[in-house]
């Protein structure tokens, strides 16, 4: 194995323990980082969506960025460029972020759901590579954003300065801002150990190129599998962790801030891979671009940001299985937000078992039809 790609796996099982770390520290469960989920907390705590449960200044976030700009600086590799389609790349990001937030997460927190025993991320994960697959067919067409073009440090430093600002404002001014009661909002790790550890994780992702649409666009197009290494080291200690700390949970219902509406999950990872590959990486991505310099990648987050807000504000946004007070599964997804396009079905059949038995059940819309067997728990 080539040293690059040692570095790339030892890039991704830092993620991966940093992210079993955060949410042993408080971070909501499968969630020690979702680029998606974070950007639409910042969203909702900037006052740009009125989701009170998800409205939270998340440091990771900060973090990523500063440290790939630092670790840019320090091995001279941060390079000012803006001008590839400015327009095109902030409605491509919002447009990814509209798809993240229907499946209830990033590509990065896809991993850590597979990683915690979640099965609709595996579906998510098909849809992802269907999308990617999609979106290579565009460039092999002649799709292409063009060129980017030198610019002032000014100009490669936006994000990097506006995330510093953030920072500050939130330790001195927290009133400026909403923050969360309740819900996934609520919780999270201490501020500054989140900074630090996702300063550590940034400078890494910064110097491995961690990219998940990139390692399977490269093993589609060249069978160039380097990238996708890190992800496999992400996804082997993050069930390590799970299993130890006694959090893994296989299944498909009621994981955490998850939903088993299976078309959604993957339609809404389509979009993501489709929408990722065209923008040249995804959202973990993007912030790391954003942080070495290049001022596309800062306007794509922009675009994310603002695709968060929209999301949340014409409920684009997916909902989380919940249990109601009948104590029957409530299959989410987007079916309670758009009633009009659907309506939402769930079959059970119950036959007579022996204890330690399973039951068949069947998913809610859009799948009703599939059996699965589930836990033989209520």
């Amino acid at each position: 194995m080539k040293k690059v790609s040692w570095i790339v796996v030892i890039a991704g099982a830092v993620v991966g323990l940093a992210a079993v770390v955060l949410t042993h520290l408080g971070n909501p469960a499968n969630m020690g980082f979702c680029i998606a989920c974070f950007l639409r907390d910042i969203a909702g705590a900037l006052g740009l969506h009125s989701a009170a449960n998800v409205q939270y200044i998340r440091p990771e976030i900060i973090g990523l960025v500063l440290g790939a700009f630092v670790m840019s600086v320090a091995t001279k590799e941060f390079r000012a460029k803006a001008g590839s389609s400015p327009a095109t790349r902030f409605v491509l990001g919002a447009f990814v972020m509209i798809g993240a937030l229907a499946f209830l997460g990033c590509p990065l927190r896809m991993v850590l759901r597979i990683g915690g025993g979640d099965l609709n991320a595996v579906v998510g994960l098909v849809g992802f590579t269907l999308g990617i697959f999609i979106g290579i067919q565009f460039l092999k067409r002649g799709f292409s954003l063009k060129r980017a073009y030198p610019v002032g440090k000014g100009e490669g430093g936006v994000l990097p300065i506006v995330m510093t600002g953030l920072l500050i404002l939130v330790i001195a001014v927290p009133s400026l801002f909403k923050f969360s009661e309740e819900g996934p909002g609520s919780k999270h790790a201490p501020m500054l150990a989140a900074l630090l550890i996702a300063v550590v994780v940034g400078a890494l992702a910064q110097r491995a190129r961690l990219c998940m649409v990139g390692g399977i666009r490269d093993a589609m197009l060249f069978k160039d599998f380097k990238l996708l290494y890190g992800f496999v080291a992400i996804f082997v200690v993050v069930l390590a962790g799970s299993l130890i700390t006694g959090s893994f949970k296989l299944g498909f219902e009621l994981q955490p801030i998850a939903h088993s509406s299976q078309l959604w999950n993957l339609l809404g990872m389509v979009l993501v891979g489709w929408g990722s590959v065209l923008l040249g990486g995804c959202p973990l991505r993007q912030l790391i671009l954003a942080g070495e310099g290049n001022g596309d990648s800062a306007v794509t987050v922009f675009g994310m940001i603002v695709g968060a807000a929209f999301a949340h504000n014409f409920g684009l946004a997916g909902n989380a299985d919940a249990m109601n007070e009948a104590k029957e599964i409530v299959v989410g997804g987007l079916s309670n937000n758009v009633p009009h396009i659907h309506r939402r079905l769930r079959q059970t059949v119950s036959t007579p078992r022996s204890a330690g038995t399973s039951r068949m059940s069947y998913l809610g819309y859009p799948f009703g039809w599939l059996p699965y067997i589930s836990s033989p728990v209520w």
